[in-house]
Parts: C-alpha cells; structure tokens; sequence
C-alpha cells in the first residue's frame, strides 16, 4: 500500500505562517524555515514586550508627576510621600493624567496632602 501524505494541511500550514510574516526583509518573508524561525523570535518578542510596555508606561506616568510636582516646588518622591501619609488613594496612572490634563485638580491634590504633612 502506497503512504499516504497530507500535502493538503502541510501546505496549508507553511502558507499560514508565510502569510504573517508578508512585509519583512528578504528571505525573512518567503523562505520557510527563515520565516517561520522569524515568526517565532518575533512571539517571543511580542511576549517580552507586553511586560516592558508595562514598565515604560508606569515611568513615563513617574516622570508626568515628576514634572508637575516641580512646578508645585516638590520633588516626586516627596509628593508621593505626602500622598501616601494623607491617605489620598490615587495611582499614579490617573495622577499623571490630572498632571497633564487638570492642572487644577492636580494642584488640589496637591494642596490636600500638603494640609496632612
């Protein structure tokens, strides 16, 4: 009895992969074993990424607060003491959108854990 070989589905799963790696440089887009080592070192990137994304994101919140605390005449670490000494609940996230947003409310906050100090 002859073997009998997929072709069907081994063909249909190298053309998925050389789909999603369209658009890259030279053999990295047509070459199957290129692409798909490709495909794979950029999964793991992807995965990598996703927690740096977190981090560069809780450091530019950081440096947002920094800057306006400058202009309230603290520094970041001494604002976020004084807010945590008042008992002002506010992350840091929704703090650096006031900063940049509300001027005002983030003057306020300011002001509020400044009375608690």
């Amino acid at each position: 009895m002859p073997r009998s070989v997929n072709h069907v589905a081994s063909r249909a799963k190298r053309k998925k992969i050389l789909k999603l790696t369209r658009g890259y440089f030279g053999a990295r887009k047509n070459v199957w074993t290129v692409a798909k080592n490709t495909w794979e070192k950029g999964l793991t990137y992807a995965y990598a990424d996703r927690k740096k994304k977190k981090r560069n994101f809780r450091a530019l919140w950081i440096q947002r607060i920094n800057a306006a605390a400058r202009m309230e005449d603290l520094s970041y670490s001494k604002l976020m003491g004084l807010i945590h000494k008042a008992g002002i609940e506010i992350n840091r996230k929704v703090l650096a959108d006031l900063a940049m947003n509300n001027p005002a409310a983030f003057k306020a906050i300011v002001d509020e854990a400044k009375k608690h100090a």
